[in-house]
């Protein structure tokens, strides 16, 4: 078995990653620590990211297509730009993670916690958060484009109000004579 560094792990991925996915395999349940490492701007298919931890990565501006981040910590990861087609989200945990301006089409979100993910300016047609944890504590905006109800939790109001963080002064907008 062969022992990679985190950067020589993301130099097998970027070259050969049908690679990084038989040494992922052969490393059964030891756990795998992907944290903090920068994927900006690659386009990877079909790569096994399942039970890793990847809290505080960044994957902006990448293409990603068929990726398995099941049961992933993808905690305060950057997907900003990014372009995200047939991921499963299955389990996973993204809180504090910026998909601001991606687009994310036909990913499954089933029991994938969404506190404080931010959406803001996404394109998340045909996704599937009906199942998803805590979509309602998320942030977006009014250019955030949704997939149909059926798509959503039930209790899940896709209309945007300003958040908490947006909350401005009353008395910052009257006009004074002092």
């Amino acid at each position: 078995m062969i022992d990679y560094t985190r950067e020589e792990l993301v130099e097998l991925l970027k070259k050969n990653p049908d690679r990084f996915n038989e040494w992922k395999a052969e490393q059964g349940d030891e756990e795998i620590n992907l944290s903090e490492m920068d994927f900006s701007g690659l386009t990877l298919n079909e790569i096994d990211f399942s039970n890793i931890n990847l809290n505080s990565s960044s994957f902006a501006d990448c293409s990603l297509s068929l990726i398995n981040f099941t049961n992933t910590d993808l905690t305060s990861v950057d997907f900003t730009r990014s372009h995200i087609i047939e991921c499963d989200f299955t389990e996973s945990l993204m809180t504090g993670t910026d998909c601001s301006y991606s687009v994310v089409s036909y990913c499954n979100f089933t029991d994938t916690d969404l506190a404080g993910c931010i959406f803001s300016e996404a394109d998340l047609s045909n996704s599937d958060f009906s199942s998803s944890v805590n979509l309602h504590a998320s942030r977006f905006d009014e250019d955030t484009v949704w997939p149909d109800p059926e798509y959503l939790p039930e209790d899940f109001d896709a209309v945007y109000s300003k958040d908490l963080s947006s909350l401005e002064d009353e008395d910052d907008t009257v006009i004074s004579d002092y």
